[in-house]
């Protein structure tokens, strides 16, 4: 299993992950919530507001919740592929969630937009972990979940 990166606790990994986190999701959230949701434009607002807040405590956990992860596969692109996704939509699709039905999702449209939710973190795992990893190198950080660079040795 992957050691934790030696700049796990550092403030630009902070900033990094969090920084993509938002840029990432915030453009991925609308086109979620007015497409496939339905929701509008004023309920859209609120949830990438309530979102953008949200993001900046989750965004370096979910960082170190990715490299755990991805300390699992193997190094296969299917492995890397499959444990990126199983990464971001474990611990994103709850939170987001969370977000929508706050906003004003419900019922038939809360339904739509979960589930339109994880087909993207399944979808958009792997693109993600890419952004995280070159936003990480614009930081000068290391890049996570990759062997054996996330080993830091």
């Amino acid at each position: 299993m992957a050691q934790p990166s030696r700049q796990s606790g550092t403030p630009r990994s902070y900033v990094a992950d969090t920084l993509a986190l938002i840029l990432f999701f915030t453009t991925t959230g609308i086109i979620n919530e007015r497409f496939i949701a339905g929701m509008t434009w004023e309920q859209i607002l609120h949830a990438r507001l309530l979102g953008g807040v949200l993001m900046v405590p989750v965004g370096r956990p979910y960082g170190i919740w990715r490299d755990w992860m991805m300390a699992h596969a193997k190094d296969t692109r299917f492995s890397q592929v499959l444990w990126d996704s199983l990464a971001l939509m474990s611990f994103q699709v709850p939170i987001y969630a969370a977000i929508i039905a706050f906003s004003g999702a419900t019922g038939e449209g809360l339904l739509r937009g979960v589930a339109g939710a994880a087909v993207m973190m399944i979808v958009l795992g792997r693109p993600y972990g890419a952004f995280l990893n070159w936003v990480r190198h614009l930081f000068g950080l290391p890049p996570g979940g990759e062997k054996p660079m996330s080993l830091n040795t």
